[in-house]
């Protein structure tokens, strides 16, 4: 009988159990929206490439945080982490596929989620992802705090493509935040004219 692999809780054959998946599917859905809130509170220092302090703090000229650990809290390294689950993933449930191409770190997080219900039952791996997802969202709720702010749905993408396709994938943004880049055609809205154009398509669809 296998137990789930968080809690050791009967699961009749599933990895995890019902509780530890909902939770997962619940951070891997909020996950892409800390660390956009991330990306707000911490920027380059000055004084060497790499280094990171919170812009959010108020300590003087160095962050009372812990910077070493703050250089593991970004998008980027999160990204990779959980590419790397999808991978392997991928690999395991459709060994005769290839790898999956590169993608943003949303559609990545949904694909996972998606696939929760088969990685519950199936994956030998599923409790290790749930720890990594886990320490993730930990990471990044150490900088951003707790609650996360709640991110304001602006409509959607009127970026065009070559091809004259407009994207319409959701644009939202958190409290405050002036540039926002597209998580689905990577489009950066940043100017007034870019803010301006976004409204009059919203409204022009209402």
């Amino acid at each position: 009988m296998i137990a789930c692999e968080l809690c050791g809780e009967a699961t009749a054959g599933r990895y995890l159990c019902e509780r530890h998946t909902v939770r997962l599917a619940r951070q891997l859905a909020d996950l892409p929206t800390l660390y956009s809130e991330v990306g707000e509170c911490l920027v380059p220092r000055r004084a060497g490439w790499g280094d990171i302090v919170a812009t959010k703090s108020a300590a003087g000229p160095r962050s009372p945080l812990n910077e070493d650990v703050l250089d593991t809290v970004t998008w980027g390294r999160a990204a990779e982490v959980v590419h790397l689950w999808r991978v392997d993933v991928q690999r395991e449930r459709w060994p005769q596929h290839g790898a999956p191409a590169p993608a943003p770190f949303a559609a990545d997080c949904r694909w996972l989620a998606m696939e929760l219900e088969w990685i519950a039952d199936h994956y030998p791996a599923a409790g290790e992802l749930a720890r990594e997802v886990g320490e993730l969202e930990a990471m990044a709720r150490s900088v951003v705090g707790d609650p996360a702010p709640r991110r304001q749905r602006l409509g959607t993408c009127v970026a065009v493509s070559a091809e004259g396709v407009v994207c319409g994938a959701v644009i939202s943004r958190l409290p405050g935040q002036t540039r926002v880049k597209c998580q689905w055609c990577q489009y950066v809205y940043e100017t007034g004219l870019d803010w301006i154009r976004l409204q009059h398509f919203q409204d022009a669809a209402s």
